[in-house]
């Protein structure tokens, strides 16, 4: 064990340094993740920076879809002590003022470079814990908050500057921590047989008055194991909100939507209907190292500093056809109307995915598309 500067200050949770995380577990995370949308849908940009200190590998990821084409740029080194200073290699997160502002920096890395301002539209909102269990281990422990905010700066891809600004963009960011499947594969032992599928929703929303956040899983029976719905106003009220039912509008001969109806209720049993219109989108798993993603998985060991490209053609049929199996990320168009018929515009994240059979949806199988 060894010290690092975050050990000067009183913030110890457990017996040993902050450094060293009270589990054993390989797949100990502790990680940032931003997305960038453009609210009229000319371009997105998903990113991100983890640290794994069982696995002593800290990497990082940028992920641009403009056009037809999604290209991520991969980084990766062994991790340091020094946690007050996020980098890996010329990929820079700057905490400027602790849940408000944060500075993004990627030096021109394989023809990618940025320099984004993030700022909280509203305050940070922590999430329910997330667990996922199999027969014989914890697969998914985490504790996560998140916020939606706006950027202001750039992005380059190959010398074409997308220029972000707070009042044409619109984010979320979360910060999680935990336990989840990182790094090389482990050895499989007996199969296990208790992960049949799941379908996934998560909505973070700013309007002008309040942010919204819907997050749901439910295994191929509908049965719903993570279920959150709040309505948080700048006032600084928490509005719960139930009874939440949901459409998604699919585009035929795929599980990608293009839109998706939500009904709400708030404690007086009054009716909220939320309508969610997707202005582009970005499979999570093309290149940002997410499950289902080929070319990366966070945690992997590259033998020291590490930097590289990819990118995906989103016309290719080979290539689209490996979407179904990851969640995807798309700009959120967002109108809500309440019961007195008053209704507010907004925007924000729009993320789904249906991962192998959810009957409810008329998925029965791994294959199954919409007609």
């Amino acid at each position: 064990m060894k010290l690092s500067p975050l050990d000067e200050y009183p913030i110890h949770q457990t017996p040993a340094p902050v450094s060293w995380p009270a589990t054993s577990d390989r797949n100990f995370y502790d990680r940032s993740y931003f997305n960038v949308l453009d609210r009229d849908g000319r371009f997105m940009a998903l990113t991100g920076i983890g640290y794994y200190p069982r696995l002593g590998v800290k990497d990082a990821y940028f992920v641009v879809r403009r056009g037809d084409t999604q290209t991520a740029v991969h980084l990766s080194d062994a991790i340091d002590d020094d946690r007050l200073h996020q980098h890996v290699n010329g990929y820079h997160l700057d905490i400027v003022d602790p849940l408000q502002e944060i500075h993004l920096t990627l030096d021109e890395t394989e023809g990618i470079a940025a320099d984004l301002t993030w700022r909280g539209l509203f305050p940070a909102a922590l999430e329910k814990p997330h667990d996922m269990l199999t027969d014989r281990r914890v697969t998914l422990q985490a504790c996560r908050f998140a916020q939606v905010g706006s950027w202001q700066g750039w992005i380059d891809v190959d010398g074409e500057r997308l220029t972000v600004e707070h009042d044409t963009s619109v984010a979320s960011r979360d910060r999680s921590w935990g336990i989840r499947p990182v790094g090389e594969p482990e050895p499989a032992g007996r199969p296990d047989t208790a992960f049949r599928g799941m379908w996934w929703l998560y909505l973070p929303l700013a309007f002008d008055d309040y942010q919204l956040f819907l997050i749901l899983q439910e295994d191929p029976d509908g049965h719903r194991s993570l279920y959150d719905c709040t309505r948080r106003w700048r006032d600084g009220r928490v509005e719960q909100l139930d009874g939440v039912r949901v459409t998604i509008h699919y585009t035929p001969g795929t599980r990608i939507p293009y839109g998706a109806h939500v009904d709400l209720m708030n404690r007086a049993g009054d009716r909220i209907e939320l309508d969610v219109e997707s202005k582009l989108f970005a499979p999570i798993a093309f290149g940002s190292g997410y499950g289902g993603d080929l070319t990366w998985a966070h945690g992997t060991w590259k033998d020291g500093p590490f930097a590289e490209r990819v990118s995906f053609d989103l016309t290719d049929p080979e290539v689209m056809a490996r979407a179904p199996f990851s969640l995807i990320d798309h700009v959120g168009s967002a109108v809500c109307t309440d019961a007195d018929s008053q209704t507010r515009t907004g925007a924000g994240l729009f993320e789904h995915g249906v991962i192998g059979p959810h009957y409810p949806s008329g998925f029965h199988d791994w294959t199954d598309v919409a007609k």
